[in-house]
């Protein structure tokens, strides 16, 4: 395992090579690959294991047993998935854990808040401090997708993810993380309809589009 290249992640940050060697050892650090469409963590089972993306990115899905999905979020290489579930433990998980791509996993065993507690060692504080606020980042990310799915129109969900990935790659041209499907699961639409849609602001001159790349088209 890498150390040089885990210390580069927020979950590490600030800690020393011993300490993260030691927090490794703790929590039974494993690599996993998984392949594009795998589930790594299934709703209604529980677990004391996070993931860490290394390489890749994981969709946390909502699956319901009538075949529908809606993405809620992505979760791409440096951040973490089922942290919540892992520290409470007897939490049914309500969401799966899917391979967005081929991907490497370190999974991490918790153990729980007490047992955190107990380690009472240098690493302790920091992790937790760290993970305190790479979930106050994640939690800003659910909460802009409710934005995007607020509108009832197709073109305002549609505008609205788009505007916000702009302001976050400071242009007016970027590629987004999903596929056309994918986009239609996330923001809760059918992909006809969203295909369809995309065409018109594209044939009205508001973006233009090829694939997963977008270019918004701001009028003077």
């Amino acid at each position: 395992m890498n150390i040089q290249q885990l210390s580069n992640f927020r979950l590490f940050q600030s800690m020393s090579p011993e300490e993260i060697e030691e927090m490794l050892s703790f929590m039974q650090a494993r690599e996993v690959s998984y392949q594009r469409g795998e589930t790594i963590f299934h709703a209604g089972q529980t677990t004391s294991w996070l993931g860490l993306v290394l390489k890749g990115s994981v969709t946390v899905e909502s699956n319901d047993m009538w075949g529908n999905r809606t993405i809620l979020n992505l979760i791409e290489r440096g951040f973490l998935f089922a942290e919540s579930y892992a520290l409470l433990q007897k939490e049914p998980m309500l969401v799966d854990a899917v391979a967005n791509e081929d991907c490497r996993i370190l999974l991490l065993r918790t153990g729980g808040l007490e047992a955190l507690k107990a380690a009472s060692s240098s690493w302790v504080m920091k992790y937790m401090s760290n993970l305190l606020r790479i979930s106050s980042y994640k939690n800003l990310l659910l909460s802009g997708r409710s934005f995007h799915t607020a509108p009832k129109s197709i073109r305002g969900r549609v505008m609205s993810y788009l505007n916000s990935v702009s302001l976050q790659k400071h242009s007016d041209s970027f590629d987004i993380p999903f596929d056309r499907q994918q986009l239609a699961d996330y923001l809760n639409l059918e992909r006809s309809a969203l295909s369809k849609e995309l065409g018109k602001m594209q044939r009205e001159g508001l973006i233009q589009v090829k694939k997963n790349h977008f270019r918004i088209i701001v009028k003077e």
